[in-house]
């Protein structure tokens, strides 16, 4: 499965993908994460420490389509793939790492062309955690064109849920069939009644929502995994998110 983690900043798509990645992989599957956050940060929920998540090597838009375009899927991984202490494979396709260094559409492009490829000789699942907003959608060819999926991340807010309509609109014009609406950041019982009023409101599906958790947010702060020790309910969560995933594919055939 190729799953497209999207919604408006601050929602909290890299916590989520980070979780659901690990979810994934806990059930032995091989699992390929690809940041696409300009300020990659996803290395930490998975595990590495900030200098090992700064040392992972951007995908080059060459290797893929360019000069080296004939590069296997194997071997893409093996340069440009860390794995980390969560067994989650972890890929970074864009980097801004000074200023003025200008757009970053051939990061984009790269992570089209990638999703694009046979990925299933090396992985079963591939997280991609997106850029803030919709942009990504509307690029040429859509960056998540080749999507299986998208899981529609959305906080008690406005903003968020109409991220999400929006997010879906232009899904359909790509040929993206799929989507999970994901609440997440609702403390109590009247936030998620606002969610879900705003959800049927846009015409947005929320599908599930993870439940508050202190020890999410301690180990967000801290920059460091969710322990599989804690937040069993959260853990819970996941289990029925990935099963969602899976019954797309299993509807696609």
């Amino acid at each position: 499965m190729k799953v497209g983690v999207v919604g408006k900043g601050g929602v909290g798509k890299t916590t989520v993908s980070a979780l659901l990645a690990r979810a994934f992989a806990v059930r032995g599957r091989r699992v390929l994460a690809v940041d696409t956050d300009s300020n990659p940060n996803l290395g930490l929920s998975l595990g590495l420490d900030a200098d090992q998540t700064d040392a992972i090597p951007t995908v080059p838009r060459s290797v893929i389509v360019g000069v080296r375009g004939d590069v296997t899927i194997e071997e893409l991984m093996a340069d440009y793939a860390v794995m980390t202490p969560e067994g989650v494979a972890l890929m970074s396709a864009l980097r801004v790492s000074e200023a003025g260094a200008g757009c970053t559409c051939g990061g984009h492009a790269t992570v089209r062309s990638l999703l694009g490829e046979a990925l299933d000789t090396e992985t079963d699942d591939t997280i991609i955690d997106m850029e803030a907003g919709i942009e990504h959608l509307s690029r040429s060819g859509g960056t998540l064109a080749y999507a299986d999926v998208l899981v529609l991340v959305m906080e008690p807010s406005r903003k968020a849920v109409i991220t999400a309509e929006r997010t879906i609109a232009l899904a359909r014009e790509l040929g993206i069939g799929a989507w999970i609406g994901v609440g997440n950041k609702v403390a109590d019982a009247e936030q998620r009644t606002i969610l879900e009023a705003l959800c049927a409101e846009h015409g947005v599906p929320l599908d599930i929502v993870l439940p508050n958790s202190a020890d999410v947010t301690s180990a967000d702060r801290l920059g460091s995994p969710l322990g599989r020790d804690v937040a069993h309910d959260v853990w819970a969560t996941l289990d029925d998110l990935v099963d969602r995933v899976l019954g797309v594919a299993v509807a696609e055939r």
